[in-house]
C-alpha cells in the first residue's frame, strides 16, 4: 500500500509539473516573430557611426557589451533550448546591435543586479545597462541615460492566497520585501512609511519571501510583478498599483555622446513601429491579449 501511495504521489507531482510548463509554454514568448523582428531594424551607416565617440569604440571593438539580466520572463530572458535571450529589452539591445553592426548577435553579455547597474558602468566593464533601469536623479549624478524607452509605475505582490492586503494601506506593519540598489526602498520610505523593509538582492530571493512567508508582500516595478504572475500561475496576486510614472532609461558612461546615438536610435525605432511590435510580442500577446499598444514615452525626457 505504501508503495502504491508513493507511486501516487510521484504521478501527482509529475502531472502537477507538466501543468505548469504547460501553462508557462502557453505564455511563451513567439520566438519567430521576435527573432524575425530584430532582424528588420534600421542599420546606421559609416558617417553615423563615425559621429558618435561612444559608437565608434564600440563598432571597433566588434561586440556591444550589454549589462541586462537572463531571468525577466517578460524582458530579458535566456531560453535554455537555443541559448538565445528574448523579451523587449532584450529586443531593443538586440535592435541596437543591429544599428550598429549590421547584425543582431552582436553583443556581450554581463549580468548586472539592480545593485550592479552603475558599477558596470563606472568601471568599463559594458558599453550599455538594458535593465527596466529606472531614471532617477541619484543615477544620473553618475551615469547618463538615454531614453525613456518605456513607462511603468510600482505595483504590490502577495501569495494568491493572502486576503489581508489588499492595497497600499494594508503594508503598515508588514514585512515587505524590495530589492536593494533599486527604487523600492525609497518608494517604500515615501508610500508606506510604517512598514518594515526586507532589501534583498535580486527579484528572485524577494519572491522567494513572500513564498515561504519570510515577507508579507514584494514592492517593485509592476511590470516585473506581472512577468512573475504571468509565470507562475496561480502562486501569486497583485494587491495594488500606485506611485507617479516610472521611465525606464538605458544605461550609459556619464556624460557620453552615446546618449544622442542612442536616443536618434530609439526614435527611428518607434518612426518604424518597431517599438509597438516589440510591446505585442514581448507583453500584449502574453498578458491577456492586449491589443493596443500604449504610446511610447518621449524621448529625452531625462
Amino acid at each position: 500500500m505504501k508503495k502504491f501511495f508513493a507511486i501516487l504521489l510521484v504521478a501527482i507531482l509529475a502531472l502537477s509539473a507538466f501543468a505548469a510548463i504547460a501553462e508557462e509554454q502557453s505564455n511563451a514568448i513567439n520566438k519567430e516573430a521576435f527573432d524575425a523582428l530584430i532582424t528588420s531594424g534600421p542599420v546606421a551607416d559609416d558617417d553615423t557611426i563615425a559621429a558618435s565617440e561612444w559608437a565608434s569604440k564600440v563598432k571597433e571593438a566588434g561586440k556591444l557589451r550589454v549589462g541586462t539580466t537572463a531571468q525577466s520572463f517578460l524582458f530579458s530572458l535566456l531560453d535554455e533550448e537555443d541559448g538565445n535571450y528574448r523579451g523587449f529589452d532584450a529586443g531593443l539591445y538586440q535592435l541596437l546591435a543591429n544599428y550598429i553592426f549590421g547584425d543582431p548577435t552582436a553583443w556581450e553579455f554581463t549580468q548586472v543586479t539592480s545593485s550592479t547597474r552603475e558599477d558596470v558602468l563606472i568601471s568599463d566593464q559594458v558599453d550599455a545597462v538594458f535593465a527596466t533601469y529606472s531614471i532617477l536623479p541619484s543615477r544620473q549624478e553618475v551615469i547618463s541615460f538615454a531614453g525613456p524607452y518605456f513607462t511603468s509605475n510600482q505595483g504590490i505582490l502577495i501569495a494568491a492566497d493572502n486576503d489581508e492586503i489588499k492595497g497600499l494601506e494594508d503594508l503598515a506593519g508588514k514585512i515587505v520585501a524590495t530589492q536593494q540598489g533599486s527604487s523600492g526602498p525609497a518608494i517604500l520610505e515615501e508610500y508606506a512609511p510604517e512598514a518594515e523593509v526586507l532589501e534583498e538582492l535580486d527579484d528572485e530571493t524577494a519572491r522567494q519571501d513572500v513564498e515561504t512567508g519570510r515577507a508579507d508582500a514584494y514592492v517593485t516595478d509592476y511590470t516585473l510583478i506581472l512577468g512573475s504572475i504571468v509565470r507562475n500561475p496561480g502562486k501569486y496576486a497583485v494587491a495594488g498599483i500606485f506611485g507617479e510614472d516610472d521611465n525606464y532609461g538605458i544605461g550609459l558612461p556619464k556624460d557620453s555622446d552615446g546618449v544622442d546615438f542612442v536616443n536618434d536610435f530609439l526614435q527611428q525605432i518607434e518612426d518604424a513601429g518597431l517599438w509597438t511590435e516589440l510591446w505585442q510580442i514581448s507583453l500584449g500577446d502574453r498578458t491577456g491579449g492586449t491589443e493596443t499598444a500604449p504610446e511610447p514615452p518621449a524621448i529625452g525626457l531625462e
